[in-house]
């Protein structure tokens, strides 16, 4: 099951996570938190579906089937934060990944600071694993003065994992880490690849949920999503006049 918005490019948001869940051989159910209107370049406005109509969404869809994951993508206020806490209420014992995703790739915000508040007070405690690029973890954890200290300070949120992610950071390698238990799990490096990608973080997210619902434990889904992440970004295509759109199936092929 996947909580986020609609991007009409398709690069990013639920259409990123169709793609993305196909790939790992997963069917996506999707619950719509928002519709926004933006391009490759960026996004213009966001505008939240009510919240009683994603509760009802997500409820008819519990009602009917049992997820083996969830993902939640954009949340875009705090009433949306709220009813997603709620409907996770409702389902115990399931893998939960957020990538809180806060500021769009072209540099407009999509949160404000209360809702970043009600992020980590209500939906990180719930979550097995948690995303974020450096600039998410500092804005999360403003008191922390290195990404180590960043991942402690989420960690203390409640939620079990961290992966705080290097695509923002500098040099000729992304340096990736996970962080569970006080401590840094693993650390991963990747070859910087030259380009800017609409929907990257959406892309790695929803990889490690689908694997996640396979069975596979946080540190092995974690491994082997960064894995189809970079090959998807690596053939990467262009349609408009931004960023550029990761290929989610380029095992396949067809934008070769």
């Amino acid at each position: 099951m996947v909580f986020s918005g609609h991007d009409p490019v398709g690069g990013a948001g639920i259409q990123a996570d169709i793609e993305t869940l196909s790939s790992m051989g997963v069917h996506a159910a999707t619950v719509v938190t928002a519709l926004t209107v933006q391009d490759t370049v960026n996004v213009q406005v966001v505008e939240p579906i009510a919240t009683g109509l994603l509760i009802q969404q997500a409820r008819t869809l519990m009602n009917d089937v049992r997820p083996a994951a969830i993902k939640i993508g954009l949340i875009p206020d705090v009433a949306t934060a709220e009813a997603v806490h709620t409907v996770l209420m409702d389902l115990t014992g399931i893998p939960v990944v957020l990538d809180p995703v806060f500021r769009a790739g072209g540099g407009r915000d999509l949160q404000n600071r209360m809702t970043r508040d009600a992020l980590r007070t209500l939906l990180f405690p719930l979550a097995t694993i948690v995303t974020q690029n450096i600039e998410e973890a500092r804005e999360f954890s403003e008191n922390a003065d290195t990404i180590d200290a960043c991942a402690m300070a989420l960690l203390e949120s409640g939620c079990e994992h961290v992966l705080i992610t290097g695509g923002d950071g500098a040099g000729d390698q992304v340096v990736n880490r996970l962080y569970a238990n006080n401590r840094c799990l693993d650390q991963f490096s990747w070859p910087r690849l030259p380009d800017q990608y609409h929907g990257s973080g959406c892309t790695l997210a929803s990889a490690i949920a689908g694997l996640l619902s396979h069975g596979q434990e946080p540190l092995t889904a974690v491994r082997e999503a960064q894995q189809y992440t970079w090959n998807a970004l690596k053939h990467g295509y262009r349609i408009g006049q931004g960023q550029l759109q990761p290929d989610r199936f380029y095992w396949t092929g067809k934008y070769s």
